[in-house]
């Protein structure tokens, strides 16, 4: 009988109502019909590790998490987190840095409370236990699984606020589906996620800056006395103001920037467009390319290279930086 520990963090899938109270993980897994011990085919160890709503989740919640099912896996066991669906992207992303292990780890959630008509929480948490357990499902990192659709981790995407087909991979699609309670594999990354193993220090800071129409970059004062990395989510394929141009290339020479778009899908370009405040400009000013990566999670794949000893005699190491982000850009420059 496969093995799963499933860790419970909260969330729609256990919310009691709409207030702030929330089921226990044995409640959670009871609303499936199931106990820890119980006649699923799986031998399900239970971890009530959290009770909050995921927007309260936080960076030293998550690397406890990593931390513990780290120790998990190493006995073999397979793993489903459960959590609420507003960072979960985010919650899979950061694992899949910092786990490193073939087995399965699996992020799950709900879009609709318990107590509501057609509550999706069950069956989304039948298809990741089902997931986690499935030895063919070995080596593909951390996924997401809702819907009865499997998700890398990387490419997975909260697309729309409530509904239950919410997420997808845009640029991607999903690696598989889960059909007739059966996972079914189509598709595997061509490369893991990290090219080495990370981890993270909660008490590192890293900004993400949204531009906005008329941006004048009064944020970017902060970033400069408060941070110790920037990701700005820059327009269309990577393009900022004429006006940010100078400031955010003063910026590198105190900390890695990054620039991602703020579109959702589709990866930052190189050199189509070349005037004052183009991809091709900010580049040659020393900014690093998030290439198809979303601006989250480029955050989080930054904060885990500044912990992980990238830093060097210039403040940081941006080659070494710059080569994990080409790593996921699927030009195989890393």
């Amino acid at each position: 009988m496969a093995r799963v520990t499933v860790f419970t963090l909260g969330g729609t899938i256990s919310a009691r109502g709409g207030d702030a109270a929330r089921m226990t993980g044995t409640e959670v897994l009871a609303g499936l019909g199931v106990t820890p011990a119980g006649p699923t085919g799986v031998d399900i160890e239970l971890r009530d590790f959290r009770r909050v709503p995921s927007s309260s989740l936080s960076l030293e919640d998550l690397t406890a998490l990593a931390d513990e099912i780290g120790t998990t896996v190493a006995g073999g066991s397979g793993v489903v987190v459960v959590q609420g669906t507003d960072t979960l992207e985010e919650t899979a992303f950061l694992l899949d840095l910092l786990c490193t292990t073939e087995e399965p780890v699996v992020v799950t959630g709900a879009m609709r409370r318990p107590d509501l008509p057609g509550a999706d929480g069950p069956a989304n948490l039948a298809a990741a236990l089902a997931v986690a357990a499935d030895p063919g499902c070995r080596g593909l990192g951390v996924l997401v699984v809702l819907a009865d659709e499997i998700h890398a981790a990387r490419f997975a995407h909260k697309t729309h606020t409530t509904s239950v087909a919410t997420f997808a991979s845009p640029g991607a699609g999903p690696l598989g589906a889960v059909v007739e309670g059966e996972p079914r594999i189509l598709l595997r990354p061509a490369a893991p996620t990290r090219l080495c193993p990370l981890r993270l220090d909660p008490a590192l800071r890293v900004a993400l800056l949204t531009l906005t129409v008329g941006d004048r970059g009064e944020l970017l004062d902060t970033v400069a006395e408060r941070y110790d990395g920037l990701v700005v989510a820059a327009f269309g394929a990577g393009h900022v103001p004429a006006w940010l141009v100078e400031p955010l290339a003063a910026l590198t020479e105190r900390m890695p920037v990054v620039l991602a778009s703020r579109t959702g899908a589709g990866a930052t370009l190189s050199r189509t467009y070349r005037g004052p405040g183009s991809e091709h400009d900010l580049l040659h000013r020393g900014l690093i390319p998030a290439g198809p990566l979303a601006p989250e999670k480029a955050r989080l794949l930054l904060h885990a290279l500044l912990s992980s000893g990238t830093k060097g005699p210039a403040g940081y190491d941006r080659p070494r930086i710059s080569a994990a982000f080409a790593h996921l850009d699927g030009t195989g420059l890393a």
